[in-house]
């Protein structure tokens, strides 16, 4: 019988089973890859068992959605598969899931020939902080990172779907102290990453703070060319003119009396005379 892989994965399904991507796994197909998952290579997945073998829920099911013909995988698949499946071999406690045989599960230990390369993803929000600070563990007790760039691509999209790539230096972090573990084949981790032993893209510009316009310049800027602006908020003596600053209302009216020019009598035409 022919056997077709899962994408970056051993596990392997007979051909019969594999119908259309479109098409729901059976129960019992869905236990084989979950029982893959937790009891032999978590890493394949980038997953982190705790020191009991548990996983989070949540994440198992980010890491199954990842593969094809299973994203529709969602927590009731779990407890269907606990009801209606005898045999199945795993365990949940509250959120957390864990293989009930971990014989063969990777052990964490001191990585004694990492590669000189290992790759981590930080939320884009963090990625100034962390550029000045360096890498500390979030939501896990330790930085989780991988020899794959493209399995810590799909780490940090579980997180956030913009997460910024960051390469660490495995010899200049280890000169400063760092002291690296192993996960399985491809997951490594370490207490914290200094600022100076990774590197990433450049930080983006800070945008300038942009002034805002006085209202008063924003309505002269709407008047259309050959007119003028009065302002009504200006009282000031500069808008009275300087013969009448220092008169009184009486002294104006008195003034307009004087300067008001007498009618011309018309003369009678000849004819009429």
């Amino acid at each position: 019988m022919a056997f077709i892989p899962f994408k970056n994965s051993a596990f392997r399904i007979p051909n019969s089973d594999f119908i259309i991507m479109s098409r729901q796994r059976t129960p019992k197909q869905l236990a084989k890859l979950i029982d893959y998952v937790l009891s032999r290579r978590p890493d394949e997945f980038g997953l982190v068992m705790d020191a009991h073998g548990f996983a989070r829920i949540k994440e198992l099911l980010k890491a199954i959605n990842e593969e094809e013909g299973f994203r529709y995988v969602r927590r009731a698949h779990l407890d269907e598969i606990m009801l209606t499946v005898p045999d199945h071999s795993f365990e949940i406690s509250a959120n957390l899931i864990r293989s009930k045989l971990r014989d063969q599960l990777p052990q964490h230990r001191y990585a004694m020939n990492p590669p000189k390369l290992l790759y981590t993803c930080v939320r884009p929000k963090a990625y100034p902080h962390v550029h000045q600070k360096g890498i500390r563990p979030t939501g896990y007790s330790q930085v989780i990172l991988s020899s794959s760039r493209d399995l810590a691509q799909r780490i940090g999209g579980r997180i956030d779907r913009s997460a910024v790539l960051l390469t660490v230096q495995v010899q200049n972090s280890v000169d400063q102290g760092v002291v690296f573990f192993q996960a399985g084949e491809t997951i490594f981790l370490a207490d914290f990453i200094p600022a100076q032993c990774f590197t990433g893209p450049p930080l983006p510009k800070d945008k300038p703070l942009l002034k805002k316009p006085d209202a008063s310049e924003a309505r002269r800027e709407q008047i259309p060319a050959g007119s003028y602006f009065i302002d009504m908020k200006d009282k000031s003596e500069a808008t009275i003119p300087k013969s009448k600053r220092h008169a009184t209302p009486a002294d104006w009216k008195q003034e307009g009396r004087r300067m008001k020019k007498p009618k011309r009598k018309r003369e009678r035409p000849p004819w009429r005379k």
